[in-house]
């Protein structure tokens, strides 16, 4: 995505953008399903840092004593679901946004204002991502933190919706625009991997590159970024554990509810788990683009216009 467009001859429209988009559901699917053991444990450790207080392998330990192995794969099936509609939304909303940057600025203007195309891209993917993850996540949430709650994703949902109402989908939209996979995460997920790997192809051209070396590139990239991003999102990341924990009190507001858990919490609080988070979103997003190169490749969707330098 950092790099010039190929010669070769490319899809456009449609074709193009719906190869994007399944790349991107391939990716992060794949990866935070497959990364549901850990953020079974960042999760508990976020709601309930007393009894959660050993760090990331403590908490394995515990949950595995106290519930069994298979607590550990709690929320998988949401987790999964809802990062195939997001990741979809994300990448391929990310590269089509871009485009159309390009389109209105002219190539030229976009090229020498990357950075805020990047920015800007990535934000307006996320936010209809977003709106396609919540349910799902909320669901996953709820079944984490209450393992009695449903046994699965189908009564899970169900249950939430007929004794909750479809509101409480929806509680934590507004801490999932600034957390996890989400705005500011995504914002800074993107512009850095764009940047490193920009860097990367500066001193090492990739038509020089091997395939394998290419996907190194990727791997590299994206784990800078997805450090960068898991620090900056990670207060907005612990109130959207906090705030589909538990319904709020009749008559409470979402805003209501997001200030006070932010008090509670304070800045110290807010970084609970951040160790765990570290781990798991520099470990999913390198292979995250890693796999979405390579996905990009299998499928042919190589065309859309870069403008990395």
């Amino acid at each position: 995505m950092a790099t010039k467009t190929d010669t070769k001859p490319q899809l456009s429209g449609a074709q193009l953008y719906s190869r994007f988009a399944l790349a991107g559901a391939i990716c992060c699917s794949v990866t935070h399903g497959a990364l549901t053991p850990v953020d079974v444990v960042k999760t508990r450790i976020q709601l309930d840092p007393a009894k959660y207080n050993n760090g990331m392998i403590g908490g394995f330990r515990k949950v595995i004593q106290s519930e069994g192995a298979g607590a550990l794969l709690t929320g998988v099936g949401p987790t999964f679901a809802g990062y195939f509609l997001q990741g979809a939304f994300k990448f391929g909303g990310y590269e089509f946004f871009k485009q159309q940057s390009i389109n209105f600025l002219g190539y030229e203007t976009a090229s020498n204002y990357r950075t805020g195309v990047y920015l800007a891209s990535s934000a307006c993917a996320e936010f209809f991502a977003d709106i396609a993850l919540c349910p799902l996540e909320a669901t996953r949430i709820r079944l984490v933190s209450e393992p009695t709650f449903a046994s699965g994703l189908v009564s899970g949902f169900g249950k939430m919706l007929k004794t909750e109402g479809v509101g409480a989908f929806y509680a934590g939209f507004g801490p999932i625009l600034s957390s996890s996979s989400k705005i500011p995460y995504t914002m800074a997920k993107f512009v850095v991997y764009e940047k490193v790997a920009e860097a990367v192809y500066r001193s090492f051209p990739k038509k020089d590159m091997s395939d394998g070396m290419q996907t190194a590139v990727n791997l590299g990239s994206g784990l800078v970024a997805g450090f960068a991003a898991a620090i900056v999102s990670q207060p907005a990341d612990t109130m959207l554990s906090k705030i589909n924990k538990t319904k709020g009190l009749p008559g409470e507001g979402t805003m209501t509810r997001l200030v006070k858990i932010g008090k509670e919490l304070g800045l110290k609080g807010s970084y609970t788990g951040i160790g765990a988070r570290l781990f798991m979103v520099g470990t999913l997003t390198a292979f995250q683009f890693a796999i979405y190169g390579d996905v990009k490749k299998a499928l042919g969707a190589t065309g859309g216009v870069e403008i990395g330098k």
